[in-house]
């Protein structure tokens, strides 16, 4: 993209709609005349009464203990300097939009006109009762230091200058992963440092809490080295002075561990790489243009571990890895202020989150395979949802432990699903469900086995302990896929149905078939070449009870995955029909669609038929089934053969089956909507709560339905779950991804487990 070009779409981004990138949204009912009457007068009086008598009741009463400041003067913006508070608003608004999306705290930005230290610092205290911390942004060394040391003492709520703490904090944890994959002690290494500024100054006194020598430190300002010769050092370069003689920063590169750069792109070059030590680490962190090209750098050596500050380049040094959730945790313990020790359980934290197994959705997000701890992720990505429910937690109980909360978590597996919730990440139906399939786990087939995505699927499952693995497929592809992505699948089943070992099973398998087809057609010569095909031996290994469960379809279609379980191990006794059912994951719980995926056109009995053992499903998963039976029709309003086959089917399961909440025929906005219909059918046994069961009249709207729903919202799809086969066998669609996998073998194995 040209500049130009990138220019014009940044322009228009902040411009079109609504100006800027942040909003104020109310957070209470305003719709009637009394709900404004609660919001300001006369109810407004109470909460301010309550307030004066006991001042900290304004955390309950306001939004004070979720709301930051981000306040800079611009005097040092981005990449950008001294450009003033106007120029620097957009930037405060996009801090404030990363502090929601990331943490949900709310922000309000604040731009002071003001270079002056004591006006800066009374203009900050005198708007301080507002705020439940504050974020201090581009302002420029050595003011900074300054400003911030003085509001910490004055104030008794969080404080952090992000600029200064924020890259020390992720570029420590970065560091303490790297020392551990190059095998070197913290307090052994060699560390050159270019650029003075107030970031690489935060950055090398926590480097030093972590164990760096400051002796070990060589200290490179615009005009050279920092020794004790100079003459225009100023207290705060003075504490990084070296007792040695000048030399250059190709010199001091000799034999250097570590290099950190904070300055301006083209500082290093080829020549100074090869000569620093064996496993070398270089933080290339200038923007944006690192101190040297990361191809350059990484062209030179093949044992060198290298992060910049860019998102094209693995091992982004990103603020964002930390100031939502250091603030995060902050707030949520009303620390009075943000400590050493808070920003080091923040370090370990991230530094520990980079060695876990990444979740599907990170690879996802950055187009990757499997991405995994190592050269290339030595801290995690900054898209990673996990970070709040790790980081948060460390710095509450930091601020605890060193005495600066002043309101301790004490169930803390709450507080982590709190956090969670926030940001929608807390999908309790899942959760509840993988608690119930760990209880006991089963044997789990997968008949494409020799796919990445299935693999990883399984390692993941047998790592959550909730199925045994069995995989089918060629063993030296299988075997291969496992080693290139470096899976950890061992002691699994792996079997070949075309391979001569499996010569004897197959034909014991045959048999089966065989007796189960031969009166429509089918041969046993016929039955024995179906064996070799995955899908006919995985279901003959789950009718057999070799397996319980069969996982498969990713690469096959429906129909092609689905007719060797019919014919294999078939439907339930007494179930004329089977049928597909989709589960989307709202905020509000899980909606299940049926039937999507199998049967096309079905009649009044076929939808009785769908609803019941959709109905047993739903209540197998302890959630009560409230179930809506769509159509374009409310309660007879239309006619036509779709409503009058809802209505009939409603009729019928109403005198049959009169302790099950369902009703129709129903609009679909109706069914989701208990206002509409409280308001419009009082008489519905939906009036008191929205559906969470959706019944529709055909294959073509239920399909078309949950696909909208999924691709036009954030929701959660899992499934197809398929409904009424002998035995447990679940189809999956063709592309879908690992964490789909994942929760259809979780599906699987409670499926399992509820036969049982």
């Amino acid at each position: 993209m040209s500049k130009n070009i990138f220019k014009k779409e940044a322009l228009d981004y902040h411009s079109s709609g609504r100006k800027g990138k942040i909003e104020v949204v109310p957070s209470k009912p305003y719709n009637s005349q009394r709900d404004l009457s609660l919001a300001y007068s006369p109810g407004v009086a109470e909460p301010c009464i309550a307030i004066d008598q006991s001042v900290d009741d304004v955390y309950k009463y306001t939004s004070k203990g979720n709301l930051v400041a981000v306040i800079s003067n611009g005097t040092a913006v981005l990449g950008l300097g001294d450009i003033g508070p106007e120029a620097s608003k957009p930037v405060m608004e996009g801090k404030g939009l990363l502090f929601k999306i990331f943490a949900d705290i709310d922000v309000f930005d604040i731009e002071i006109n003001e270079t002056d230290i004591d006006r800066f610092v009374d203009t900050v205290k005198a708007i301080s009762p507002t705020f439940g911390g504050i974020n201090l942004e581009d302002i420029k060394a050595p003011e900074a230091f300054e400003i911030e040391e003085r509001l910490k003492k004055e104030l008794s709520i969080p404080i952090m200058h992000d600029d200064q703490h924020g890259t020390a904090i992720i570029s420590s944890a970065a560091l303490l992963n790297a020392l551990e994959i190059a095998e070197k002690k913290i307090g052994e290494i060699k560390l050159v440092v270019n650029g003075a500024g107030a970031s690489a100054q935060s950055c090398m006194k926590l480097y030093i809490s972590l164990g760096v020598k400051k002796e070990n430190i060589y200290v490179f300002d615009s005009k050279g080295l920092i020794h004790a010769s100079r003459q225009d050092l100023d207290e705060n370069k003075k504490y990084f002075v070296q007792n040695s003689s000048n030399f250059t920063l190709e010199e001091a590169m000799v034999d250097a561990d570590v290099f950190l750069g904070l300055s301006k792109g083209g500082i290093l070059n080829k020549k100074m790489i090869k000569s620093m030590a064996k496993e070398p680490i270089v933080f290339a962190l200038a923007n944006p243009e690192p101190e040297i090209p990361y191809e350059i750098a990484m062209s030179t050596r093949d044992d060198l571990i290298m992060a910049t500050g860019r998102s094209d380049h693995p091992n982004q040094v990103n603020n964002v890895l930390g100031f939502p959730y250091i603030f995060r945790g902050a707030l949520d313990v009303r620390a009075t202020t943000i400590n050493e020790e808070m920003k080091l359980a923040a370090v370990r934290a991230i530094a520990s989150l980079a060695k876990e197994q990444v979740p599907d959705v990170v690879n996802e997000a950055y187009d990757a395979k499997s991405i995994s701890f190592g050269r290339t992720q030595i801290i995690p990505k900054p898209l990673d949802p996990r970070l709040i429910y790790w980081v948060a937690p460390a710095v509450a109980k930091a601020a605890i432990d060193s005495g600066v909360a002043k309101s301790p978590i004490k169930d803390w597996k709450k507080y982590e699903h709190q956090l969670m919730e926030r940001l929608g990440l807390d999908n309790k139906f899942v959760r509840n469900l993988t608690a119930k399939a760990k209880r006991n786990p089963k044997k789990v087939v997968f008949a494409e086995a020799d796919t990445y995505k299935v693999l990883k699927a399984a390692e993941m499952a047998l790592e959550e302990g909730i199925a045994e693995p069995i995989l089918l497929g060629r063993e030296i592809k299988i075997n291969k896929i496992i080693q290139e992505y470096n899976l950890d699948l061992p002691n699994c089943t792996i079997i070949d149905p075309r391979s001569d070992e499996t010569i004897d099973q197959r034909e014991r398998f045959a048999k089966i078939l065989h007796e189960k087809r031969k009166r429509r057609g089918l041969t046993f010569y016929e039955a024995k070449k179906m064996m070799r095909e995955r899908n006919y031996y995985a279901s003959a290994m789950v009718e057999t009870g070799m397996a319980d469960v069969m996982i498969s379809g990713i690469t096959r279609s429906y129909k092609e995955t689905i007719r060797p379980a019919l014919q294999v191990i078939g439907a339930e006794e007494g179930i004329n029909k089977i049928a597909g059912m989709y589960i989307l994951i709202s905020k509000d719980g899980p909606i299940f669609f049926a039937d999507t995926t199998i049967n096309i056109n079905p009649t009044i009995e076929e939808i009785v038929d769908i609803t019941l053992l959709v109905a047993r499903t739903v209540k197998e998963y302890k959630i009560k089934p409230r179930i809506a039976m769509l159509s374009y029709s409310n309660f007879g309003s239309n006619e036509g053969e779709d409503a009058v086959k809802m209505r009939e089917a409603v009729t019928y399961l109403h005198k049959q089956y009169p302790d099950l909440v369902v009703d129709g025929e129903v609009q679909a906005n109706f069914a989701v909507n208990k206002e509409l219909v409280s308001d419009f059918f009082p008489f519905s046994m939906l009036a008191d709560g929205r559906a969470n069961t959706l019944i529709f009249p055909n294959l073509s709207s239920g399909n078309i339905a949950y696909k909208l729903v999924k691709e036009m919202s954030q929701f959660e799809a899992i499934g197809p779950v398929l409904l009424g086969m002998k035995r447990p066998v679940h189809v999956l669609q063709i592309g879908s991804s690992v964490r789909e996998i994942l929760n259809m073998i979780t599906l699987g194995v409670i499926d399992v487990q509820n036969r049982k």
